[in-house]
């Protein structure tokens, strides 16, 4: 389980933690891996774990009252997920799917609580990491009540950049996941026609570019202060 060590050690979910606690979370975790299109959980299964992603990629999304997808978030290595179960008990509220064949770390709820029950402090440390998705996701609901299109689209990039960026040269970030202007869309919770003439007229006032088939934010400070409220 060196990977989760690693994972533990260097995922700014899990930042600070200390190394005794960081060694018995690998002892509690199970190695296991998913192929791509498998569903982790759906809205409403029991919460019973939460999962370290090692490798590969997942998607958080809800279903409309009509119906539709509704994209939450992408996620990667580096990320936690279901994390809320352990605190909670309360049945998911999202449905996780693996946009990428997977490498993940379950850890059990009750394994959790038993482990956490003779250390507290990792309570308080897993109540941060609720309260900091909790912002992320009121970041988005505001975005999408508030801000235009052009917000919500340059919010969409910036979110996917801290999970997927890659530092460049000169400030500039790469998004290291290729994203379709579908899922975009999705994400920025607007029509597919109406989020790519705002991507085209990025790429044409030099914003954002494509290289090898992802986003590059070129110009990181103009789409951040564009999806500030």
């Amino acid at each position: 389980m060196s990977d989760l060590k690693g994972f533990l050690d260097n995922s700014f979910t899990l930042e600070g933690l200390p190394s005794e606690l960081a060694d018995g979370l690998t002892r509690l975790a199970r190695p296991m891996k998913v192929n791509q299109g498998a569903i982790l959980f759906e809205t409403g299964d029991p919460g019973n774990g939460c999962y370290a992603i090692l490798e590969g990629s997942l998607k958080v999304s809800i279903l409309s009252v009509e119906g539709d997808e509704q994209l939450l978030a992408v996620l990667g290595p580096g990320d936690l997920v279901g994390e809320l179960a352990l605190l909670d008990g309360r049945p998911r509220s999202a449905t996780v799917t693996a946009l990428k064949a997977a490498r993940l770390a379950f850890i059990d709820k009750s394994a959790f609580e038993r482990f956490a029950d003779e250390n507290p402090q990792l309570y308080r440390h897993m109540l941060s990491i609720v309260g900091k998705r909790l912002r992320q996701s009121n970041d988005v609901l505001a975005a999408r009540s508030f801000l235009p299109l052009p917000g919500r689209v340059a919010q969409t990039l910036m979110q996917l950049s801290e999970t997927f960026g890659k530092p460049l040269d000169n400030g500039r970030i790469l998004i290291h996941y290729k994203l379709s202007q579908s899922e975009i869309a999705n994400m920025a919770g607007a029509a597919r026609e109406n989020v790519s003439r705002v991507l085209n007229d990025w790429k044409r006032l030099g914003t954002i570019s494509r290289i090898s088939g992802y986003y590059c934010l070129e110009r990181p400070e103009v789409l951040k202060q564009a999806a500030t409220l």
